[in-house]
């Protein structure tokens, strides 16, 4: 259990928390929101003991392992799979005493640390520290490469694999996703959604935080407000209190009038696809969103250039990549005025590839680019806050554009972006990295685009301000293609994906839920393969030299005698989907409202409550089921191997 005891907490002068009560049982998963500069980050210093309260107490249930990700990594030597095995440290400490034990002789000693390292799970950390690895995004040649191989975002990786990997009572996450594209970060969030200890997780991915916490601990005011329930749950709750308390009432009116023109104007042109139909419920659902944000102190609109094309932009058997080398081929698309893209695919596919190919930032080593005569790009770039220039201001910003706007036109634009009164006229170089994105955002609007080119634009944002552009991508009539691994702002803002996948570009028949289906079971084949593929090494390697057909035969029979076992395997993989599926329109179901408040329908509520509970129960036994067929595939093979 954690308890906060009439806590308080400043930072230099400015105080973050007051008189702040709060108790987490157990096994709680709570996400951790609020304004950048609130006090998240610190609250976590606390619970780590780096630092001490002004008054009150903060209280840990006893005994409790703690792992909290480092937020930089050196560029060591050290090949990553150890890396991630040197978070287990009672296991490294065990494995050393071992190899003394075996050095001197001592066989007793010996025989006591095998059991030890059997206990800790020892002979199962290696394929489970790189399994983690993988499902972070490194392939298996990256496995055993040095940190020093890496950038810092994939060292970030690595530092979260490492933290995962940490036995632990209590883990902190602060911004894990920062660093992950979106095939990553589904991976991570089934994995937290399985822990079994406490989470403490910062976060500003709305879906992220809908998928893993059930309590919401959010900093209002200088306290600390929990919530019961998922992210969605909380903007729900605090919307109907801030509605009850009529602080807001004129303001939210008004945005959610906003929001209903949205919806109004998209339902009349959505189309039957499975994607747009997505984003016509996302918009719906956000009238009810927009109401929770009416205080947001960011609110701004993307006006659209008043000329257009059609089409905008066409690349006509396309080669991208660097140097002689191409990584994307035969890529031939056409952007319309009004069309809505998200880019699905693994972090190196070529999504900013693609995208840099379009503004013509990166040359194209085959075919053309044709762009229309009245085409404008508003492009932001992943390190679009490196070219802002540190020494001015965001004024100057905007006045370099327009030499000849007013300064209280100026004004007015940047305080949507959250830039009031001096604010203006103060020194980009003294900017967090959310207010470097603001601006950054600020001068692509101001431009009036007709195609906005977004490469993962909410990484600093906070959830306010990601809501705020969201809210205002809603409302762009221009034409989007966006990167991002927020999928709250892909549902309500893209009406199709295009999947940039094994050299290619191809449109994607589906939305966000079908692509994570698509990435389990193409990752779940490449295992498959994998293990396949050793096996029949294996066996060939122990054949003798020259007889490649006994070779080919053994490894025929290898995968007969496999045969009966993947088969169980592959049919529990399909009840599994099943499964999901029904558990989704069950949850479905169980968010409307009016099921909770219509006495009517108790007796519905509790037939679903009673399915909910079933179909759950039935899934948790099938991955039991599942991870003991492959538990039992893999140890047929080792068999099999040994035998040949």
């Amino acid at each position: 259990m954690i308890a906060f005891r009439q806590l308080a907490l400043q930072r230099g002068t400015q105080p973050l928390i007051e008189n702040a009560d709060l108790t987490l049982h157990d096994r709680t998963k709570a996400g951790v929101v609020g304004a950048n500069g609130s006090g998240k980050s610190s609250l976590f210093k606390l619970l780590l003991g780096e630092l001490t309260p002004e008054h009150g107490t903060v209280e840990l249930s006893g005994g409790q392992r703690i792992a909290h990700m480092a937020q930089e990594v050196a560029a060591l030597d050290r090949p990553l799979v150890e890396y991630v095995l040197d978070g287990h440290a009672e296991l490294r400490a065990t494995e050393h005493a071992l190899a003394e034990a075996q050095a001197s002789g001592e066989s007793h000693r010996e025989a006591e640390l095998h059991g030890e390292i059997e206990a800790l799970e020892g002979y199962t950390a290696r394929p489970r520290a790189e399994q983690m690895l993988i499902g972070l995004g490194f392939t298996q040649d990256d496995l055993y490469r040095p940190l020093s191989d890496f950038s810092g975002g994939w060292r970030m990786r690595v530092s979260l694999a490492q933290t995962l990997f940490m036995p632990s009572d209590l883990m902190l996450l602060d911004e894990p996703t920062n660093h992950l594209d979106l095939d990553a970060l589904l991976w991570l969030e089934q994995w937290l959604a399985r822990y079994p200890g406490t989470l403490l997780l910062i976060s500003h991915d709305r879906d992220f935080l809908d998928a893993v916490c059930d309590h919401i601990v959010h900093f209002e005011q200088r306290q600390l407000m929990l919530y019961r329930g998922n992210y969605s749950r909380f903007e729900h709750t605090r919307a109907e209190r801030q509605a009850r308390a009529q602080a807001e009432a004129a303001k939210q009116q008004a945005r959610r009038e906003e929001i209903e023109r949205f919806v109004a104007r998209f339902r009349a042109q959505a189309n039957k696809a499975r994607q747009a139909q997505s984003r016509l419920k996302m918009l719906e659902r956000m009238e009810t969103i927009a109401v929770a944000h009416a205080d947001s102190p960011f609110h701004f609109t993307l006006p659209s250039a008043d000329k257009t094309s059609s089409p905008l932009l066409v690349l006509d058997d396309a080669t991208l990549g660097y140097g002689q080398t191409p990584l994307l081929e035969h890529v031939s698309v056409s952007i319309l005025p009004g069309q809505r893209i998200g880019l699905l695919g693994a972090n190196g596919a070529g999504k900013s590839t693609l995208i840099k190919a379009l503004t013509a930032q990166q040359p194209l080593l085959e075919g053309k680019r044709v762009p229309g005569d009245n085409l404008a790009i508003g492009y932001f770039a992943q390190h679009q806050l490196e070219h802002l220039d540190v020494r001015s201001t965001p004024f100057v910003h905007i006045q370099r554009l327009s030499p000849t706007a007013s300064e209280q036109a100026i004004r007015n634009f940047l305080g949507g972006f959250g830039f009031h009164g001096n604010d203006v006229f103060d020194s980009v170089g003294k900017f967090s990295g959310g207010e470097k994105a603001r601006l950054a955002l600020a001068l692509i609007a101001w431009q009036k685009p007709n195609l906005l080119l977004l490469d993962e634009p909410t990484n600093h944002l906070d959830l306010e301000m990601r809501e705020a552009l969201t809210q205002a991508l809603a409302g762009f009539e221009g034409a989007v293609i966006i990167v991002s691994h927020d999928r709250h702002l892909l549902r309500a803002s893209v009406d199709e994906f295009w999947h940039v996948v094994d050299g290619g570009v191809t449109a994607f028949d589906g939305d966000l839920d079908d692509y994570r289906a698509w990435l389990k079971a193409r990752l779940e084949g490449e295992r498959r393969d994998a293990r396949q593929e050793k096996a029949e090494r294996h066996v060939a390697a122990e054949a003798p030299k020259g007889d490649r057909k006994a070779s080919r035969r053994a490894a025929a029979e290898l995968r007969e005698k496999l045969r009966p076992l993947k088969r169980e395997r592959d049919k529990i993989e399909r009840d599994m989907s099943q499964a999901q599926a029904e558990l989704e329109r069950l949850e479905a179901a169980l968010a409307d409202e009016n099921l909770y408040q219509d006495s009517a329908r108790k007796e519905e509520l509790t037939d679903l409550l009673g399915r909910q509970g079933d179909t759950q129960s039935r899934l948790e036994t099938l991955e039991q089921r599942w991870l003991e067929a492959e538990e039992a595939i893999e140890e047929r093979e080792a068999a099999l191997m040994q035998d040949a």
